[in-house]
């Protein structure tokens, strides 16, 4: 009899709602092995729209901004609110790399204060591995992953500053950090930043007028790019801490008017696309025909295919070519 599929397994143990798959969960998707590709395979098939009878049910929430924002500290003051509200809490903390071992550079916990007793909280460090993007090669699998089984996902980038929009694409709503007299303002607006966000955040509210100026040019800046509805919530970490109930509840609202389906479709479709470059590099992209022919080839495909096999209907059309 052969053995059970380890992606098989922990698909079922996800669906079954069981946290304490999670940290296999990583270990899986983080293994870059080719021979554990039709196991991570397996593992999304498993969670994928198809398998659930619908879209997963987390409330993915992608935390991007420049480094020394204040993220992690966002994240020690919102993780306790959403458990207080009664919803289990997963993060992806996606950190530089080690030059030396190629590991996560930061210490996911040494840097989000969360309760280490509490098993329906999961913090990871994910190595970014030199990728621009902000995101880790396996982040997003861990992502799709996990939205089977916890009620939010976080997926906090690297704080690289100007090449985080990846965020967007794997999210479901994004909260950009900024913190005040920094010029993070004016340098979102040239690298394009400012129009990711659906929700802006600003760290450090007990500064005072700093921290207003920074709101008031933020919704500056936001109603000339035409983005009026898009809320600008200032937050402190001093205790006692405030403005995060108002922040849970702008990412709670951004989420109840969302088309999740839509979202999550061209989540999986561009995870699918940055896949296959990781996998093969700008030479199979131009195989393709370019970004442009992919993203056309994958809107082709059927809207209940996960990741791994969107994948696959990349190479076909690359190998065929």
């Amino acid at each position: 009899m052969p053995a059970p599929d380890p992606g098989d397994e922990l698909g079922q143990r996800l669906r079954e709602r069981d946290l304490s798959a999670a940290p296999a969960v990583l270990n899986l998707v983080e293994n870059r092995a080719r021979g554990q590709r039709e196991a991570i395979a397996q593992l999304l098939a498993s969670v994928s729209p198809a398998a659930l009878g619908e879209e997963a049910p987390a409330h993915v929430v992608g935390i991007t901004g420049p480094p020394g924002a204040g993220k992690s500290s966002l994240l020690s003051e919102l993780v306790p609110l959403w458990r207080a509200r009664g919803r289990t809490v997963a993060v992806l903390a996606v950190d530089p790399s080690s030059r030396r071992s190629g590991g996560a550079l930061l210490g996911d916990r040494a840097r989000i204060a969360v309760d280490p007793s509490d098993a329906e909280i999961f913090v990871r460090s994910m190595a970014a591995g030199g990728r621009l993007g902000g995101l880790a090669p396996a982040t997003r699998a861990a992502a799709h992953a996990l939205a089977a089984a916890f009620d939010v996902v976080v997926i906090e980038t690297v704080g690289v500053g100007q090449s985080e929009t990846d965020v967007a694409e794997a999210a479901d709503s994004v909260a950009v950090v900024v913190q005040p007299a920094a010029g993070d303002v004016l340098q979102f607006l040239k690298s394009g930043i400012m129009e990711i966000p659906d929700v802006l955040v600003v760290t450090k509210a007990d500064l005072g007028p700093v921290a207003l100026a920074a709101r008031r040019d933020l919704n500056a800046a936001l109603r000339s790019l035409g983005a009026r509805d898009t809320p600008v919530v200032a937050v402190s970490s001093l205790a006692p801490a405030t403005g995060f109930e108002e922040l849970a509840d702008a990412l709670d609202d951004h989420r109840a008017r969302l088309d999740l389906p839509a979202r999550r479709l061209s989540a999986r479709r561009a995870s699918a696309l940055a896949d296959f470059t990781v996998e093969h590099g700008e030479r199979g992209l131009r195989s393709l025909g370019g970004a442009r022919a992919a993203h056309k080839l994958l809107a082709e495909q059927d809207a209940a295919l996960d990741v791994p096999a969107l994948t696959r209907a990349l190479e076909t059309a690359a190998a065929a070519r």
